[in-house]
């Protein structure tokens, strides 16, 4: 799916702030309660196929957690995020996959 591609960095030294880790730590969950709202924007779509429906569905929390890291990452560290915080976003995705891998048909 398309959380699996995402995943193909490398983490190296963290250097992420632990400010911008715990408000996506936040996000993530927050996100994952909320999915009777991720669920009726997916449905009101027409999506063509069940897999269509799913990677729209993940791709809507994908980009609320991205839009989260990028506008904390602004708001807290009044700079745009360096590559190996990205990828330390990444990798933080991939230490919550089974969480955010719901299934939206």
């Amino acid at each position: 799916m398309i959380f699996h591609i995402l995943f193909n960095y490398n983490q190296s030294n963290q250097v992420m702030d632990e400010k911008i880790q715990k408000v996506l730590e936040e996000k993530i969950h927050e996100s994952t309660s909320r999915i009777n709202e991720i669920t009726s924007l997916v449905t009101s779509s027409a999506q063509d196929s069940p897999e269509e429906e799913n990677a729209f569905g993940q791709g809507i929390i994908i980009g609320r957690l991205y839009n989260s890291f990028y506008y904390q990452s602004r708001r807290i560290l009044k700079r745009n995020p360096t590559e190996q915080e990205f990828s330390e976003f990444i990798q933080l995705l991939k230490e919550h996959e089974n969480e955010l891998e719901i299934s939206f048909s």
